[in-house]
């Protein structure tokens, strides 16, 4: 006969036992953190940069999420993402983040709720006016989709709906919902580095102004150091990216050599040349003839695996320009009119700095081919549209042609690539050739380490332009004539991430979520029945299972 007291020690020692096992298995759970993620496209693994960062963060890091109260589906879905992807962040910097969601609506009186929205606006959170159909109602609402970070004293804001504007609405949600990661850490990595990279802007060669290169600087500058860089300094090699911004002078064989040696030494280049020269203020005379530049870089980049040839492309999907229509009594009338020679690249390619991209606003740009280079992977960026034709220089260029109009018929060359991503190990352009005078044949180099450029065929995509009212540089990438804001500032900060990026934190714009919608003609359809059977259905069941239970009951118990 078994022993009662015996047995309740035997269930007392079991428990604590089983308490114990409990303990260890929480402790060593705790030391080997992981986490799972079963979702097809892995929708809540962050990248590994982004992990690092997190984890090795030294002072708590806030942020203020403006994306908050009464919202349209695609929105909830989009607050829920950002609340997702914090709280994704959190889980590896602990207590080193936090968070919270703000109605900027909720104010007590409108004067601080327009000093609030004003706040934001200044810090980059430009507001949305949302328009929206649910079940039949139209919907009216200002939002401020952005977050600010806080960090060591330092506040940044962030924009967080993005993505490119000729897509639909919640094509262009989901686009933000991909970017919501590195838009965060991006901002958060530039406030937490201490050791910043040096980018150089070449001067010289008939490079662009200061005022020209306001824009550039005052974008880069909140990420980098930056600094004039004049061939011959001997500090060349301490600059991490060199950007060769529309030079129009020639360069000498030893410049070549210099910027040769660069590259040969592990250095990143980021060219953005134009191959044609136009006098814009000639074009409302007689005109202007579109003549190559002699720059003597074409045997260098043609070295390095890439050609720009001596053309500009057409292209019917451009921007504006204003011309002299008419005139009302003494007064010229100007209207903006399409003008082929302004292309707006919205064609992409599937690459982390072109990735999800509003239009990028360009001037006479020019083809591009690669030619064979080994050793060397180029990687198309950029393209024009289909709509496009070639001039060849040289060639006449005037405004009358505008108000002449074009055939569309003939803008059927395209699309064109105009922006490439050469990487892998480069072959020197004075392999096998007489070096320069004065230059020590010890320190040459005539293959480099894996290293990278880029190359675009327009230099004006990272120049300010001027407004015509004020004469004050605008923003980059800002048409001061259709007053649009277009993505040159997001390509150029991807460009010089991607090429200065040694812990390839940019690998998280390589973020993919499938939009899986439903079919909404099968669902109006069907509704009847799926509320059936998911409302009425279980009921059925749970009856017919209480009536089969009872009718086998009093059949067991009733014999008895």
């Amino acid at each position: 006969m078994v022993n009662l007291e015996s047995k309740k020690l035997e269930d007392f020692l079991k428990f604590l036992i089983g308490i114990f096992l409990l303990l260890i298995i929480n402790n060593m759970a705790s030391r080997a953190f992981f986490r799972i993620d079963l979702t097809e496209e892995k929708r809540y693994t962050i990248a590994k940069p982004t992990r690092e960062l997190l984890r090795n963060l030294e002072d708590v890091v806030t942020i203020e999420v403006f994306l908050a109260g009464d919202l349209p589906a695609g929105f909830e879905r989009f607050q829920k993402s950002i609340r997702e992807t914090l709280e994704e962040f959190k889980s590896y910097a602990g207590g080193n983040l936090q968070y919270q969601f703000i109605d900027p609506a909720t104010a007590i009186s409108e004067k601080s709720r327009n000093q609030f929205m004003q706040r934001l606006n200044s810090k980059g959170i430009q507001p949305t006016n949302l328009f929206a159909t649910e079940e039949g109602k139209q919907i009216e609402k200002l939002i401020f989709p952005g977050a600010i970070v806080y960090y060591g004293g330092q506040e940044e804001g962030v924009m967080l709906l993005k993505g490119n504007l000729a897509a639909g609405s919640q094509e262009r949600l989901n686009q933000s919902i991909e970017g919501i990661e590195y838009e965060l850490i991006s901002t958060m990595r530039s406030m937490v580095m201490t050791d910043k990279k040096m980018v150089g802007i070449l001067k010289g060669h008939g490079t662009p102004s200061q005022a020209g290169m306001a824009g550039l600087k005052n974008l880069v500058r909140d990420d980098y150091l930056i600094r004039d860089v004049a061939l011959g300094d001997t500090e060349l090699d301490k600059i991490d990216v060199l950007m060769v911004i529309k030079p129009t002078l020639r360069f000498s064989e030893s410049e070549k050599y210099e910027i040769d040696q660069y590259l040969m030494n592990g250095g990143k280049i980021f060219w953005l040349i134009d191959a044609l020269r136009v006098s814009m203020d000639s074009l409302g005379g007689e005109g202007s003839i579109a003549a190559p530049y002699d720059l003597n870089l074409l045997d260098m980049l043609f070295q390095y695996g890439i050609r720009i040839n001596n053309n500009h492309i057409m292209d019917l999907n451009a921007s504006a320009y204003p011309v002299v229509v008419g005139n009302v009594g003494d007064q010229p009338q100007i209207r903006p009119m399409p003008w082929p020679y302004f292309p707006l690249i919205n064609n992409f390619g599937n690459h982390p700095v072109t990735r999800n991209l509003n239009a990028i606003y360009t001037q006479f740009i020019s083809t591009m081919d690669t030619v064979k280079a080994t050793g060397v992977t180029k990687t198309p960026l950029m393209f024009t549209s289909q709509y496009c034709k070639i001039r060849q220089a040289p060639y006449p260029l005037n405004l009358n042609q505008i108000r002449e109009g074009y055939n569309p018929e003939a803008f059927n060359a395209g699309p064109f690539t105009v922006s490439y991503l050469l990487d892998g190990t480069f072959t020197s352009l004075f392999k096998n050739r007489i070096l320069p005078d004065n230059i020590a044949k010890e320190s040459f180099l005539t293959e480099s380490t894996n290293t990278k450029m880029i190359v675009v065929s327009d230099g004006d995509i990272a120049i300010s332009a001027t407004n015509p009212q004020t004469g004050e540089a605008v923003p980059l990438g800002f048409d001061p004539i259709t007053q649009q804001q277009f993505a040159n500032q997001d390509f150029i900060l991807n460009a010089i991430a991607y090429l200065i990026d040694e812990d390839g934190l940019i690998t998280a714009r390589n973020k993919e979520i499938k939009i899986r919608p439903l079919d909404k003609i099968k669902v109006q359809e069907g509704k009847l029945k799926w509320q059936l059977i998911n409302l009425a259905l279980p009921l059925v069941v749970l009856i017919l299972f209480g009536v089969v239970k009872l009718l086998l009951r009093k059949r067991k118990y009733g014999r008895s």
